[in-house]
């Protein structure tokens, strides 16, 4: 069994690419603190995130927001330009929620200390919100 579930802040942006056949990737990192660190320590994964999924982290996730990620762990190795050896660790995302309101436009307010779980201090109308039948129109 190969399963990874992490809660974190992006310690960079997502960098977006696309294959050759043109499927997006976007790639990023999160950084989850250690619950038992009198340093308050940190861990930083690499994460890797494949299709509509990448092209979402990359247009609404920014340094610093919050997200929670369900994937797994993948190995991998290749060969440098000068003939060494590298060995990377990374998590492959299934699943990456947002855990923050807002976007990449809102991120200094956020920081600043406003915050988007008030519903009466963000520019929200919850009627205009409606039942979605097909997950398919669901951006995430």
């Amino acid at each position: 069994m190969n399963s990874v579930v992490l809660i974190g802040r992006l310690a960079r942006d997502p960098e977006l690419r696309f294959t050759t056949s043109g499927k997006a990737v976007a790639t990023f990192s999160v950084a989850v603190n250690r619950t038992f660190s009198k340093t308050k320590e940190a861990d930083f994964f690499n994460i890797v995130v494949w299709g509509k999924s990448a092209e979402h982290s990359a247009n609404y996730l920014s340094k610093g927001r919050l997200v929670g990620i369900q994937g797994r762990l993948q190995s991998r190795s290749y060969e440098t330009q000068t003939g060494e050896k590298r060995y990377v660790t990374e998590v492959v995302a299934d699943q990456v929620e947002f855990l923050e309101w807002g976007n990449r436009e809102n991120q200094s307010q956020q920081q600043s200390g406003g915050s988007f779980n008030d519903f009466n201090s963000a520019d929200i109308d919850l009627n205009d919100f409606e039942a979605v039948d097909d997950d398919e129109d669901i951006p995430f």
